[in-house]
C-alpha cells in the first residue's frame, strides 16, 4: 500500500515594514521590533552595536576567504563584509524574498557580483548541505522572526551544521537575546555543539548578546596581543574593536593575563 506523502510545513512570511528617526532606515517584521538599520548618511557603516560585535570574530581571524550570514535583514553585515573584504566570498541566505527585496531596494544592498550570493532559501538547509563543509572562516547568525524574542533555530543539531562548515581556524557569531529563556537553550546547544568553546559577550542595547563559538585548534592569546590586534581591526573596519576585548576580559577572567578558549 503506497502511503500518503508527507505534509510541507507552511511558511507564513511575516509583513515587511520601515520606519525612519534621526536619519536612520529601521526595518521590521510588523511589529516595532527592529529587525536592522542604516544610517542614510552612511550605508556602509553598521549602525547597531549588536552588529557591530558580530564582527567580532574579525579578532581572530585576519584574511578570510569566505564568509556568510545566515538572515539577511537590512543587509549591514553582508554590505559590510562585501565591502571590507574585496576579495572574500560573501553569501547571505535569507528564507523571506520580501526582505531581499527590500535590502535592495532600501538598504543599498548591491546585486550579486562575482564575491557576493543572495540566497532565497532557508538557513537550515545551507548548512546542512555537504558542499559546505569546511567551506567558511566566519559565520553570522541572526534568525529571528516577528516578535524577536530569540533564534528560529536554536538546537544542538543546527548548531554543529553550523561548526562542519566552519574552516580550522573559524568563526561562528551568533546575535541571542540575553534576557529571555532562549539564550541558556542557545549556549547549551552552542557548548555542545563546539565542545564548551562558547563565550557571549556582554549585553548591549535591547538585550541582544553575541556568542562567539570556535572552531579549530585551542586558542591562548595574551591580552596585551588582543589588543595589538583590536587596534589593527579599529584602523581597517572603524568598529570599537578594543571595547570587544574589554567584553571579552571581562566575561572570561578579569584576573588572567591571556584569553584562553
Amino acid at each position: 500500500m503506497k502511503s500518503d506523502p508527507p505534509l510541507r510545513r507552511r511558511i507564513v512570511y511575516a509583513p515587511v515594514t520601515f520606519s525612519e528617526e534621526g536619519g536612520v532606515r529601521f526595518l521590521h517584521f510588523g511589529t516595532e521590533w527592529v529587525q536592522g538599520a542604516m544610517r542614510l548618511r552612511k550605508p556602509d557603516a553598521i549602525e547597531l552595536e549588536y552588529a557591530q560585535q558580530m564582527m567580532a570574530w574579525s579578532l581572530f581571524i585576519d584574511a578570510p576567504k569566505a564568509i556568510a550570514q545566515l538572515g539577511l535583514g537590512a543587509a549591514a553585515l553582508t554590505r559590510f563584509c562585501h565591502t571590507h573584504y574585496p576579495d572574500a566570498q560573501v553569501t547571505a541566505v535569507e528564507l523571506n524574498p520580501a526582505v531581499i527585496i527590500a535590502a535592495r531596494s532600501m538598504f543599498g544592498l548591491p546585486d550579486d557580483d562575482r564575491t557576493l550570493e543572495v540566497i532565497s532559501g532557508d538557513a537550515e538547509a545551507f548548512v546542512d548541505d555537504p558542499q559546505r563543509r569546511g567551506t567558511l572562516d566566519a559565520l553570522q547568525v541572526d534568525l529571528y522572526d516577528a516578535t524577536a524574542r530569540g533564534p528560529v533555530l536554536e538546537s544542538e543539531a543546527f548548531y554543529a551544521a553550523c561548526r562542519a562548515c566552519l574552516r580550522s581556524p573559524g568563526v561562528l557569531a551568533v546575535n541571542l537575546f540575553g534576557v529571555h529563556a532562549s539564550f541558556g537553550r542557545n549556549m547549551r546547544s552552542l557548548k555542545a555543539a563546539f565542545d564548551g568553546r562558547v563565550i557571549a559577550l556582554p549585553e548591549v542595547h535591547e538585550g541582544n548578546r553575541v556568542a562567539l563559538a570556535f572552531s579549530g585548534p585551542p586558542l591562548h592569546v595574551q591580552w596585551s596581543t588582543m589588543r595589538e590586534r583590536a587596534m589593527a581591526v579599529a584602523k581597517q573596519l572603524k568598529l570599537p574593536a578594543s571595547k570587544w576585548v574589554d567584553g571579552l576580559r571581562e566575561v572570561a577572567d578579569p584576573t588572567s593575563h591571556s584569553f584562553r578558549i
